[in-house]
């Protein structure tokens, strides 16, 4: 017997691509429209992001008040080894661990969304979701919001708020770092062996892809809705012939 809404997403895209807003405006419908509509139940996030800004400001903190080297990225922000991209996704990983142990019964009420952005420099999806663990793959969904390298660099740089470098909704990157880890991404090298699944290790994970190269997702609107109702209408079919 398949679940009366989708468990648990993946949710991926460029910096900037729209996805803060996406959760923006499923959190703020209510119960029944966000389950009946959009196959989601109360939401949880899970991003990788505050992990990351932790990281970067215990290394400005080690360096500056302590005199102690860095212990993950370097003076100009960039991780000192792959490997912690990577660590990442486990730990985000070990967080859904928890949450299913502090709360068994949670996928009755809720859709878990597990949100992160790789670029092929440091690895892309294909190294990422090799890191997912066994009970993620077993409950995912994963949803791809598509825009182009020049639409994240013009959202990047318009949404940045340089007071609050730590905000989900504010934050961004400079263009040189936001070109060097994003520019390439291989979304469609993964993608491209099946138009539905995205086989992980012996997981068939479903998948789609939403299209924000009009830029949906600032304006949001009866366009946005009724993209983003056939995309989830799409995600559900795909995610309930696999658990039926």
């Amino acid at each position: 017997m398949t679940a009366p809404f989708l468990p648990l997403i993946v949710l991926n895209g460029r910096p900037a691509a729209g996805k803060s807003e996406l959760i923006h405006f499923l959190q703020a419908l209510p119960d029944d429209v966000r389950r009946e509509r959009f196959h989601m139940g109360q939401l949880l996030e899970r991003d990788d992001f505050p992990m990351l800004w932790t990281w970067f400001e215990e290394d400005a903190l080690l360096e500056k008040e302590f005199n102690h080297p860095r212990l993950h990225t370097d003076a100009d922000g960039y991780f000192l080894s792959e490997t912690l991209w990577h660590v990442l996704i486990a730990r985000l990983g070990l967080e859904y661990q928890k949450m299913l142990r502090d709360q068994p019964d949670l996928h009755q009420t809720h859709t878990v969304l597990i949100e992160f952005s790789r670029g092929s420099e440091h690895g892309g999806y294909q190294k990422a979701y090799a890191h997912l663990t066994d009970q993620i793959l077993q409950q995912a969904g994963i949803f791809y919001i598509d825009v182009s390298y020049a639409e994240s660099l013009r959202k990047n740089r318009r949404r940045f708020n340089p007071d609050k470098p730590d905000s989900i909704l504010e934050h961004g990157l400079p263009d040189a770092k936001l070109e060097r880890l994003y520019q390439e991404v291989d979304w469609a090298e993964v993608s491209a062996p099946d138009p539905a699944v995205i086989t992980i290790r012996d997981q068939a994970v479903p998948y789609v892809v939403f299209d924000n190269h009009d830029d949906v997702t600032t304006t949001l609107g009866p366009v946005f809705e009724d993209r983003l109702q056939a995309v989830c209408d799409t995600l559900w079919a795909r995610w309930s012939a696999r658990h039926s």
